[in-house]
C-alpha cells in the first residue's frame, strides 16, 4: 500500500511541475505575440507565474513531505 501511494506521490510532483512549466511557457508565448494587451495593466506579465510559483512550491513541499513520512515508513519494515 505505502509503496503504490509513493507511485502515486512521484506521478503527482510530475504533474505539478509539468503544469507549472506548461503554464510559463505559455504565458511568455503569449506576451510576446500580444505585447499590447500587457502594456494596459499596471502588473507585469509575469506576474501570474509568480502566483502560480507560489502555489506550485505550496503543494509541492506538502507532497514532499508526505513522501518522507512515507519513506520512513518504509524503511522501518
Amino acid at each position: 500500500m505505502l509503496k503504490k501511494c509513493n507511485g502515486i506521490l512521484n506521478i503527482l510532483i510530475s504533474l505539478i511541475i509539468g503544469v507549472f512549466m506548461g503554464y510559463a511557457i505559455y504565458a511568455y508565448w503569449d506576451y510576446k505575440t500580444h505585447p499590447e494587451l500587457y502594456a494596459m495593466q499596471s502588473a507585469p506579465w509575469y506576474t501570474g507565474v509568480f502566483v502560480y510559483g507560489i502555489v506550485m512550491m505550496i503543494l509541492l513541499s506538502a507532497a514532499i513531505m508526505i513522501k518522507l513520512i512515507i519513506w520512513r515508513k518504509l524503511n522501518r519494515q
